[in-house]
């Protein structure tokens, strides 16, 4: 996404507790008295991704004529505008549940409203386990307590592939090629955003904005035992408000994990995205709509 939405946000700069400087986006309403007092949201974003993900969601959401939020975006550590960690093996849950945590310090946040999306969800999981008080509400898009090794396989295939896209049309070409099939609602101008997102302008060139060992780590992964879950994390998530956003062309979250999820919190607001496989854009088709909703009920 061009430099040119820089002034839609400020950029907020803070420090791990191990020393590391990290990135967030934060999206005031134009009118910030009115939503003092009201829950702000803060957006995590997948392994690989960026605050960029939810610039356009955090546009409507710090907009909204009713009921406008602050919008935090946080790009993890060694993705984006944060620092890469010379210790590689840090890029794990509970390091960056770490980060978000210091971030709402930093930040002055002391509850908010959460998007996790796939990542971002697992570190929500682990954050309603370990510090529920900073949880009113939860959002996971596309993400549960199981996942899908076939999905997570392909994701290891197509990030260590070795390919890089020449120019910025290639990228578009690229990414139109790898989720093409699971993405059919979009067109020619959402690959586009899509390839602003994931790679970041190097002198005219399209770079991954992410430090390549968090790829490379999904070698190590043994597809041949069952994955670990998080059912006794998702436990934690049952007395909160919890909506779940699910691709309905998923390779990640399956139609089973969700009802399960839905099973276990009677309370689940699930919507399903059309045409979108993992992990669903927040900013299309009825899923905007489907958040605000969710959102009406807080402060």
């Amino acid at each position: 996404m061009p430099d040119t939405y820089a002034s839609d946000f400020q950029e907020r700069f803070y420090t791990s507790s191990d020393g590391l400087k990290l990135y967030a986006r934060d999206y005031w309403p134009e009118d910030a008295a009115g939503a003092v007092g009201r829950l702000p949201v803060i957006c995590l974003p997948g392994l690989t991704r960026n605050t960029r993900d939810f610039h356009p969601l955090a546009l409507l959401l710090s907009r909204d004529t009713m009921m406008p939020r602050r919008v935090i975006a946080l790009d993890s550590r060694g993705r984006g505008n944060s620092a890469w960690d010379e210790n590689k093996a840090n890029y794990n849950l509970a390091i960056e549940a770490g980060d978000v945590i210091a971030a709402c310090a930093a930040l002055g946040i002391e509850r908010a409203i959460f998007i996790g999306t796939s990542r971002g969800g697992l570190i929500l999981h682990l954050i309603a386990a370990t510090r529920p008080d900073l949880l009113e509400a939860v959002i996971l898009n596309d993400i549960g307590p199981v996942i899908e090794a076939e999905g997570l396989a392909r994701i290891r295939d197509y990030l260590n592939s070795g390919r890089r896209p020449a120019d910025w049309y290639e990228a578009n070409a690229m990414l139109k090629e790898i989720h093409g099939a699971a993405f059919t609602a979009l067109g020619d101008p959402d690959w586009r955003e899509m390839a602003h997102a994931l790679y970041r302008d190097v002198d005219g060139k399209p770079v991954a904005d992410f430090d390549p060992a968090i790829a490379e780590a999904l070698k190590s992964v043994d597809f041949t035992q069952p994955l670990p879950d998080l059912w006794v994390q998702f436990e934690s998530l049952n007395r909160l408000p919890l909506m779940l956003i699910r691709g309905e062309n998923s390779s990640l979250l399956s139609k089973e994990t969700a009802n399960e999820m839905a099973r276990r919190h009677p309370g689940l607001v699930l919507h399903t995205a059309p045409e979108q496989g993992h992990a669903p854009l927040l900013h299309m088709g009825s899923i905007p709509a489907a958040i605000q909703d969710f959102l009406t009920g807080y402060r």
